[in-house]
């Protein structure tokens, strides 16, 4: 017998055209990104960040150690794993830094070089091809020791860039998504119970996963899982879905 139904409804953006200025805009598939907020987010720590666009198919370019993609998601309706999501398509934030003595942020491995051969696009987690990637690059003073809380600033720099392009995001009419998807969380009563087991990393700096930040596959207001002891957690299909839990790897 079918139960009680969670509903989550996530609507699509498409961009067509990305580029940096003054303020932040998202109008008719156009997005502009106010590139002048970006020296207030900076630790002291922070010697010197960058942000650019790449285009789609120009992946033909030196990037440092990639620590993470994040694609632009925002909640408009409910919380994480219930109501209404609203994301961008066509466009991903890429994370990427160094030190000032040229060694790369990374855990047991880099991943600096040439940015085509270091990314298989088109795969969960990764931009396509065709895709629009909001570069940010941070160098970090080398003569700070690299830790948990280093890391976790360098994500919330670029955590904080994306927040502003959230709260256009939320304000847009969800009749005028390019697409919709509804997902429902039934609970099926005197059925088997079924459990998807996710084993995460949970040892520090690079290797950190954060369960449910103030937005979809964000940072901020997230709870590392190492703060929880690496304790089990039970997250529903719409949870996981709606970014509930997020990679810092």
């Amino acid at each position: 017998m079918k139960g009680r139904t969670s509903r989550l409804t996530i609507k699509s953006f498409h961009v067509t055209h990305v580029t940096l200025g003054k303020k932040t805009s998202l109008a008719s598939g156009s997005l502009t990104i106010d590139e002048t907020l970006f020296g207030q987010f900076l630790p002291e720590f922070v010697e010197k960040a960058e942000i650019k666009i790449i285009q789609p198919h120009e992946h033909n370019v030196y990037v440092n150690s990639i620590m993470d993609f994040v694609p632009v998601a925002t909640k408009v309706l409910g919380k994480l794993g219930s109501g209404i999501t609203h994301t961008l398509t066509g466009c991903y934030f890429m994370l990427t830094g160094c030190d000032t003595d040229g060694r790369q942020i990374g855990g047991f491995g880099t991943s600096e070089g040439i940015l085509k051969d270091q990314v298989i696009f088109g795969k969960a987690g990764t931009p396509s091809k065709e895709d629009f990637i909001v570069h940010i690059d941070v160098l970090i003073d080398h003569q700070v020791p690299f830790d948990r809380k280093v890391a976790y600033q360098m994500y919330q720099i670029c955590d904080q860039m994306i927040q502003d392009i959230r709260d256009l995001l939320k304000m847009k009419n969800g009749l005028e998504a390019d697409e919709r998807y509804d997902f429902e969380d039934p609970v099926f009563t005197g059925m088997p119970k079924v459990a998807i087991i996710k084993q995460v990393s949970g040892q520090g700096a690079m290797y950190d996963n954060l369960l449910f930040p103030n937005e979809p596959s964000g940072t901020i207001g997230g709870v590392s899982i190492i703060d929880m002891n690496n304790m089990p957690v039970m997250l529903t299909p719409n949870e996981y879905r709606d970014g509930a839990l997020r990679a810092l790897s």
